[in-house]
């Protein structure tokens, strides 16, 4: 058994069982990654895959118990090769970030740029996407962290550290009826075409939450996955937009945002990465530049709590910032 051949069926699962897009993301070739499979497969005695011809049509039963365990021997490697870089070239590496579009655009900027001022020779990599594609990602060992918006229960199995409170604000032209109103209810919201996050995205759940105690269906017309999307939706004049406010920036002068944190309950900003993770000193750095009372030393005590309930007790007397 050779570590390659697990890096081979974890790739294979990864790519949604296309053994082409497997060999394309490692820069090998389809037969080689097929024959290496089939060895350790000969080698174990049993089938990881099912197939169909030549085709694989599915994980078996033991091959999905397999590739877990292999997710986390490969993790483990990476762990021994970031101790020994950690020690032969401490201010060079990778640092990958699965985050959502509104983070990567409007909160990250300044804090990479402070980063990569110290860290000129640490390679920074952003994946942007939804929870459960950020989840994924970390999960699979794409990414060292994940900065989370929503979803917290999607990371219940992964070390999770609160960062801020953010809310959410009404967005319309400054022709529009609500850019007039003075104290924005849920009721004189109700009455328009709402354009906002896609399902299971920075807040919708949240939303939802505040439409249906006020016994009201929102008419949501249009959702997107990017606060830009929303915002260019809602100048052509398809709806109303809800989004984190945040994303609503002085240079948005054709557009109001209306406080709508009466309205809607705050949402939490963490950052989460695996119990196995080895995280390197940079790692520590770019997560106190991201929130600063994230010290080192806090975050050494997160990592010591073996469920998420603790940490969140751990910052019981921290008052957290609104963003």
């Amino acid at each position: 058994m050779k570590m390659q051949q697990l890096r081979y069926i974890v790739e294979i699962a990864n790519h949604n069982l296309n053994v082409t897009e497997a060999a394309n993301a490692l820069y090998t070739s389809q037969p080689g990654i097929s024959k290496q499979v089939r060895l350790l497969e000969d080698e174990l005695g049993l089938e990881i895959f099912e197939r169909h011809g030549k085709h694989i049509k599915s994980i078996t039963p033991a091959g999905k118990k397999i590739i877990s365990i292999a997710r986390e021997l490969l993790v483990k490697a990476q762990g021994i090769r970031a101790v020994a870089d950690e020690y032969t070239q401490p201010n060079h590496g990778v640092l990958r970030i699965a985050t959502t579009n509104t983070q990567a655009r409007y909160m990250l900027p300044s804090v990479i740029e402070r980063f990569s001022k110290k860290y000129p020779d640490v390679s920074l990599h952003i994946h942007q996407g939804s929870p459960t594609q950020i989840h994924d990602a970390l999960m699979s060992g794409e990414v060292d962290l994940a900065i989370t918006t929503e979803a917290p229960y999607l990371f219940d199995d992964l070390v999770q550290i609160p960062c801020y409170w953010w809310n959410r604000a009404v967005i319309v032209t400054p022709e529009h009826p609500l850019a007039k109103v003075k104290e924005l209810t849920i009721e004189e919201l109700g009455k328009y075409p709402l354009v906002t996050y896609t399902f299971g995205f920075t807040g919708v759940s949240d939303l939802d939450y505040a439409f249906n105690s006020a016994g009201i269906l929102p008419n949501i017309v249009f959702t997107a996955t990017d606060a830009d999307i929303i915002k260019t939706y809602v100048r052509l004049g398809l709806g109303v937009g809800i989004m984190a406010s945040m994303a609503h920036t002085p240079s948005d002068t054709d557009l109001v945002a209306i406080d709508a944190s009466h309205l809607f309950r705050p949402s939490m900003t963490n950052i989460a990465f695996k119990h196995s993770t080895f995280l390197r000193n940079y790692m520590y750095d770019f997560m106190e530049y991201f929130s600063p009372h994230l010290t080192r030393s806090v975050v050494e005590k997160a990592e010591r709590l073996r469920d998420n309930n603790s940490v969140k007790k751990l910052f019981d007397n921290v008052k957290l910032d609104v963003r």
